[in-house]
C-alpha cells in the first residue's frame, strides 16, 4: 500500500467509524457509498436526487472515497462511463431518478444483459406529466422489467445498510446482476433522523476482497468480444440469445437465495437485522393484512397497532424485494390470513390497480385458493399516507370479509 492508498484509507476509517450520526436519507445512501469502496463513481444531479450525489462528491473531495468522480453531461453518459468502468473491473456507483432514469434507460436495459454489477440508488419520485417533482414508486415500477435487482427501503438507517449489501449480493458469482437501492423521494431523501454508521474494517470484512467482474474485465492479455451481434446468417443465432436470457433469469432466482444470505450475514456481523424480502408484522393470529412497500410501511404498522388495540385481527406484509419478486416468501405470509388490502405509491395503467397488488394477487394464484382482495393506491406526488389513511385501508379490507368486493382501486388522497 502507498503512502497516498494509507492517508485515504485511514481518513475512511476515521471518518467511518462505529457512532451516531443524524443526518437524511441521501447523506446515509452516501456513507453506505463510502463504506464500500467504488473505484468509479459518474453522477448527474435530479430532484430529489441532487444531494445525494452531492454528498459523495464531498467525500471524494474530502479523501474519504477513493474513487474517480465523473461529472457528465447527463445521464445516458453516467450509465454508459460506468459500463466501462464496470467492464474493465471496477466497483461503481451512481444514483438517479424520474426522468433523469428515464434519460438512462437505452443502458439501463443494456446493463443487466452484460451482467455488470453497477449498484445505483433510484431516489424514487412521481413521473410526468402533470408536472412533478415530488415522490413516488412510478419511476422505479416502470423499469421493473429491464432486470435489474429492487430493494426498497423503510428507514434512513436501512438506506445506509442497504447500500452496502447490495454490492455483495451483485458481485456474487450465482448473480452478477445491477442493483437498485430504492428509498422513497422527499420522504427518506429528506427526512432526518438518526442512524448508526459501523465502522469501516467491519465492512471491509463484510464485503470481502474485490472481485467485482471476474467473468468479463476488458484485458489486453485477454482479448474478447463484449456484447456480440446474435442472430442472422453465419452468426450465432438465436441459440445464444436465448442462453444469455436463461443466465439471466437463473441469476435473478439465485438472488433471492443471496439477498437472504447477505442479510443474515450483515445481522450477525453489524447487529441490525432485516428481513430480506418479505417482512411479517403481527400477522400470526390475523385474520386479514395490508401489504406496504417503501417508507409508507411505518404510518402503516402504527395504525394495525391502533386497530390491534381495538381488537381487530389485522397483520401487515412488507415487500422489501421487489424484483425478483419474492413469490414463495410472499405466500408463506399470505398463507396465514384470509384476505388483504394492498397500498401501492404508484399505477399500473394497464390493470387498473397498483404494480405491488398485481404481483400480490398473480403470487397468491399459486396459493390455489381464492383470496379476497383489494387494490389502494396513495402517497402520489409526494402526498403523505397517514396513520388514519391506513386506518381506512384497513376498515376497508376488513369487509371483504364479509363479501364485499371492490370493482375498481380505492384512492388515497384524492380527496385530502
Amino acid at each position: 500500500m502507498t503512502a497516498i492508498e494509507k492517508t485515504i484509507d485511514s481518513t475512511l476509517e476515521s471518518a467511518c467509524q462505529s457512532k451516531t450520526l443524524v443526518c437524511d436519507g441521501n447523506e446515509a445512501a452516501a456513507w453506505g457509498v463510502a463504506l464500500s469502496r467504488p473505484d468509479v463513481i459518474a453522477v448527474y444531479p435530479i430532484t430529489p436526487q441532487s444531494s445525494l450525489v452531492e454528498y459523495v462528491s464531498q467525500f471524494v473531495a474530502e479523501g474519504i472515497i477513493d474513487a474517480e468522480l465523473m461529472n457528465v453531461e447527463g445521464e445516458h453518459s453516467v450509465l454508459s462511463a460506468l459500463q466501462g468502468a464496470a467492464l474493465a473491473g471496477a466497483r461503481t456507483y451512481t444514483a438517479t431518478c424520474g426522468p433523469g432514469l428515464a434519460f438512462m434507460f437505452e443502458p439501463y436495459i443494456r446493463t443487466p444483459g452484460l451482467r455488470l454489477p453497477i449498484v445505483a440508488s433510484l431516489v424514487t419520485r412521481d413521473t410526468l406529466t402533470p408536472q412533478c417533482v415530488w415522490g413516488g414508486h412510478q419511476d422505479a415500477m416502470l423499469v421493473k422489467e429491464a432486470g435489474w435487482i429492487q430493494m426498497y427501503c423503510e428507514t434512513v438507517q436501512e438506506v445506509l445498510d442497504t447500500t452496502v449489501m447490495a454490492y455483495r449480493i451483485g458481485e456474487h458469482p450465482d448473480v452478477m446482476l445491477p442493483v437498485n437501492v430504492n428509498s422513497d423521494g422527499n420522504y427518506l431523501s429528506y427526512g432526518v433522523t438518526g442512524i448508526s454508521l459501523p465502522a469501516a474494517p467491519l465492512v471491509d470484512a463484510f464485503l470481502g476482497e474485490k472481485n467485482v467482474n471476474w467473468h468479463a474485465a476488458l484485458d489486453p492479455e485477454r482479448p474478447m468480444a463484449i456484447d456480440p451481434l446474435t442472430g442472422g446468417a453465419g452468426g450465432p443465432g438465436p441459440k445464444m440469445f436465448v442462453n444469455y436470457r436463461k443466465g439471466q433469469t437463473d441469476a435473478m432466482q439465485n438472488a433471492l437465495r443471496v439477498i437472504e444470505e447477505t442479510h443474515k450475514d450483515w445481522g450477525d456481523r453489524i447487529g441490525r437485522h432485516y428481513s430480506p424480502l418479505v417482512e411479517e408484522y403481527r400477522l400470526a393470529d390475523a385474520d386479514y393484512a395490508i401489504v406496504t412497500i417503501g417508507s409508507m410501511t411505518g404510518a402503516a404498522k402504527d395504525a394495525v397497532d391502533e386497530a390491534r388495540d381495538r381488537g381487530e385481527a389485522v397483520g401487515l406484509i412488507k415487500v422489501k424485494t421487489f424484483r425478483p419478486f419474492p413469490v414463495a416468501a410472499i405466500n408463506r405470509a399470505l398463507n396465514k390470513v384470509k384476505a388483504i388490502g394492498v397500498v401501492d405509491r404508484s399505477v399500473n395503467f394497464g390493470w387498473n390497480c397498483g404494480p405491488l397488488y398485481q404481483e400480490t394477487i398473480a403470487a397468491a394464484q399459486k396459493l390455489q385458493r381464492f383470496m379476497p382482495s383489494a387494490s389502494f393506491i396513495g402517497g402520489l406526488a409526494g402526498a403523505d399516507i397517514t396513520v388514519e389513511h391506513f386506518s381506512e385501508v384497513i376498515e376497508d379490507t376488513a369487509k371483504l370479509l364479509k363479501g364485499h368486493s371492490y370493482d375498481e382501486p380505492v384512492w388515497i388522497n384524492r380527496n385530502d
